[in-house]
């Protein structure tokens, strides 16, 4: 027994543990000899490795910035194209609402010599009836009921027959059972203009009036408005008068902006089919 117990012994203190212990004792005593010879040899030694890693993570820094600084940049960039072309859009229709303006009320006019109300056109024809104008001005902003309607270059081209607070509906000289009077050519010969719609009227007048395509035809406005202009004459040889076909100045459909002015020249009959 006693025996076994030294072989035991022996093997923990074999060459191999022996050598290890001796090596690893070696290496502390060294460390510890640099450290009381040279106190801050290990600390210029690694400084270098510590000033490395800090570049490399200031380097890693700002190259990832450049794709954060990049994305922001690509946002600002499609923000400001955003905001460009809706200034462009707004500008563009500026540009339109002062030529449609200007055109309303001629080159001479100024804001103190504007004649009447201007009425910005909300619906046109097709969207609304034939041969019917909603305006975005109403009560409110003084529209009353049969003030004349006009249209560029000061052409007669309706009525108000209807008021609302915000809005009014305007109905135009050529809707279909509406007649006024007025002249054509250049005698003045009378005729009384009745609407068939879609911006055209039609006329009887005698046939010695000798009217000839192109005549001019106008109502009153005060005055006398020019609204349109003689398109076709036709004729039946046994008939006193003939028919004329007039095409108006203006066309309903590509009206934006309206002048209104109280004149007293209200049409003979009201279109029933344009009345709410």
């Amino acid at each position: 027994m006693k025996k076994t117990f030294l072989a035991k012994r022996n093997a923990l203190l074999s060459g191999r543990g022996v050598s290890s212990g001796v090596v690893a004792l070696g290496v502390v005593l060294l460390i510890l000899g640099f450290r009381l010879v040279a106190p801050n040899l290990f600390l210029h030694i690694v400084t270098p490795i510590f000033q490395f890693g800090d570049t490399l993570s200031a380097d890693s820094h700002l190259f990832l910035s450049h794709f954060t600084t990049a994305a922001t940049l690509t946002e600002a960039n499609d923000r400001l194209a955003s905001e460009n072309a809706t200034l462009a859009s707004e500008n563009r229709t500026l540009t339109k609402e002062i030529a449609d303006i200007t055109a309303l009320l001629g080159a001479s006019n100024t804001p103190k010599e504007i004649p009447g109300l201007i009425a910005g056109v909300v619906v046109r024809p097709p969207v609304s009836p034939y041969d019917t104008l909603v305006l975005a001005l109403g009560a409110k902003e003084g529209v009353t009921p049969n003030m004349e309607v006009f249209g560029p270059g000061d052409v007669p081209v309706g009525f108000i027959s209807s008021v609302q607070n915000d809005f009014s509906r305007a109905t135009l000289f050529s809707a279909p059972g509406t007649s006024v009077s007025g002249w054509v050519g250049s005698t003045s010969a009378p005729l009384t203009l009745t609407g068939i719609g879609a911006g055209a009227f039609q006329a009887v007048v005698p046939r010695v009036a000798n009217i000839v395509v192109g005549d001019v035809v106008f109502v009153p406005g005060p005055g006398m408005k020019a609204i349109g202009t003689v398109a076709r004459v036709d004729s039946d040889p046994l008939s006193p008068g003939v028919t004329l076909r007039i095409m108006p100045a203006v066309s309903p459909f590509s009206l934006s902006w309206v002048m209104l002015r109280a004149t007293g020249a209200a049409p003979a009959v009201v279109a029933t089919s344009t009345v709410p």
